[in-house]
């Protein structure tokens, strides 16, 4: 029987390695927008990470005739008033690198004490059919901003990022493994998965 399409909304290596992972029973061919050839930029202008999801799911369905699953996530950081928020990737400028954003998240936070780099992870899942049908689910992990980068896998903000669950470890320092467990895609994507399996997908 042959597998359905499924689009990722993205290149980001580290994402589609999550996702694949993460969906590897659900009888789907997973591809990247460059695995399927693609070169599909779609703005990210809406005003919450939901708006941000829905929107690059249902443009690249539309222009594909795919199903297409799109993720909006982000950093939101308390005594910055949630921000980064939707801004994470470019929080340093346009085609900001994560070493840029980090640094420039640190900076912010200076002098901000321990007890008050309280954080959280967000992110929202959009899973668009081409017949206009859609889901949608979020996640968050709760942690704090380190005081320095620590730390060599994942990405983004994950080397200054300390999660509740794991006490002075960074995301950064985790097998992907333990990121699975807890982080804010894999918690969306779990859901996501919960509520393709009452649709009699996968095992």
């Amino acid at each position: 029987m042959k597998k359905e399409k499924l689009l990722i909304a993205s290149n980001n290596a580290g994402k589609v390695k999550e996702f694949r992972s993460l969906f590897s029973k659900l009888g789907f061919e997973v591809l990247s927008l460059k695995e399927a050839g693609l070169n599909i930029v779609v703005e990210e202008d809406q005003s919450d990470f939901a708006g941000n999801s829905y929107k690059k799911a249902s443009e690249i369905s539309k222009r594909t005739g795919e199903i297409t699953l799109a993720d909006d996530s982000g950093l939101e950081v308390e005594s910055l008033g949630g921000q980064p928020g939707v801004y994470s990737a470019r929080f340093a400028g346009e085609n900001a690198t994560d070493q840029q954003n980090n640094r420039k998240l640190l900076a912010r936070m200076k002098q901000v004490p321990e007890e008050k780099r309280k954080a959280c992870f967000h992110c929202v899942l959009t899973l668009y059919y081409p017949n206009g049908r859609y889901l949608q689910t979020e996640g968050r992990c709760p942690g704090k901003i380190g005081l320095f980068p620590s730390g060599d896998g994942g990405f983004g903000y994950d080397p200054l990022f300390l999660p509740d669950r794991y006490h002075n470890k960074t995301m950064a320092e985790l097998s992907l493994e333990e990121k699975n467990r807890i982080s804010h895609r894999a918690i969306a994507l779990q859901a996501m998965i919960a509520l393709l399996r009452e649709q009699g997908r996968g095992d």
